[in-house]
């Protein structure tokens, strides 16, 4: 049973994501019914704790604390990627509460905190879409999921950048304690209940153009034509090279074949139309290459993982706010 939760707090830590485990797990929300935790806020180190943004926060708690937690979990820190090492007795306390049974939640880079433990070996996990490769290449035993917004390996709980922590930490509550405590929780937090889709619609490109010495022209043709359809022997007799020559080239400056890096690009521009303009589905998958609103759809959910719908929702430029 969830009921007694610690959140961590070490220099460098975020504001926000410390507030996220705070506003869900922190406060009394007992006169609408919903359950009451015992919650505290551990500092580790010297107190006070400073913050990333320039806050210095005092604990009443220190270590001893988490050894009592059914929840540890782990904010995010502005250097948490690049730290070298992080205090011995607070890895001892996130693999003693999973060794008793506990559960540990990391939020954005928290996740580095949890691999230093070695709690991600063997498991899936995530942090923000910025540093997945970094914790691929620092823990190469963990597997890391780049594009959702929370996984939940057992006792490990992971969650992508920021507000991604907000999911994460309602998905545990539904999980221990019902839909309509973490639904209760989302009213009062105004946020939705679960979000659809993963991380992978917060990404600014699918992918990094890189440098291209030989293909670079190649490619800026290929952006200003999305519409059209074409073919490697093309694009190679464009390039001066043969059809071979030229996918060996590309996939050498690019990373990937010319199919994909056209598709990641009429998939950045369908984006941008659903963000910025009125045009109607069909119209989109004309401007942007795909043809019809069924093709654009079934693109669109397999790079950004939610509908074309569903993003222009989220993303669209807001109606402004009526005045009182």
């Amino acid at each position: 049973m969830l009921e007694n939760v610690a959140v961590v707090l070490m220099d460098g830590g975020h504001a926000f994501e410390l507030g996220v485990v705070c506003e869900v797990f922190g406060i009394d929300r007992s006169e609408q019914g919903l359950p009451v935790y015992d919650f505290a806020v551990v500092g580790v180190g010297a107190s006070p704790v400073h913050l990333h943004n320039g806050m210095d926060v005092t604990t009443p708690h220190g270590i001893d604390r988490l050894e009592e937690a059914d929840l540890i979990a782990v904010p995010a820190g502005c250097d948490f990627p690049e730290r070298a090492e992080y205090p011995p007795e607070l890895l001892r306390a996130l693999r003693g509460a999973v060794e008793r049974g506990g559960r540990v939640l990391s939020v954005c880079s928290g996740a580095f905190v949890l691999g230093a433990a070695g709690l991600l070996d063997g498991r899936s996990c995530t942090t923000h879409w910025r540093h997945t490769e970094a914790l691929e290449r620092r823990f190469p035993l963990a597997r890391v999921e780049a594009d959702v917004l929370y996984v939940d390996d057992g006792p490990v709980i992971t969650s992508a950048g920021t507000a991604a922590g907000i999911d994460a930490c309602l998905h545990l509550v539904r999980q221990e304690q019902g839909s309509a405590v973490a639904n209760g929780i989302a009213r009062r937090m105004v946020v939705p209940p679960h979000r659809e889709g993963g991380q992978a619609q917060y990404v600014d490109r699918p992918l990094p153009r890189g440098q291209c010495d030989t293909v670079g022209a190649v490619l800026t043709w290929m952006e200003r034509h999305l519409d059209r359809e074409v073919t490697v022997e093309e694009l190679a007799t464009r390039a001066h090279m043969s059809p071979r020559t030229f996918a060996r080239r590309f996939q050498q400056e690019t990373g990937t074949t010319p199919y994909r890096w056209l598709l990641g690009q009429r998939v950045l521009l369908a984006r941008e139309l659903l963000e910025g303009t009125d045009e109607t589905m069909d119209a989109i998958a004309a401007r942007a290459g795909f043809g019809s609103a069924a093709t654009l759809r079934h693109h669109f959910v397999q790079w950004v993982g939610t509908t074309p719908q569903s993003y222009r929702r989220t993303f669209r430029d807001p109606v402004p706010a009526r005045s009182a």
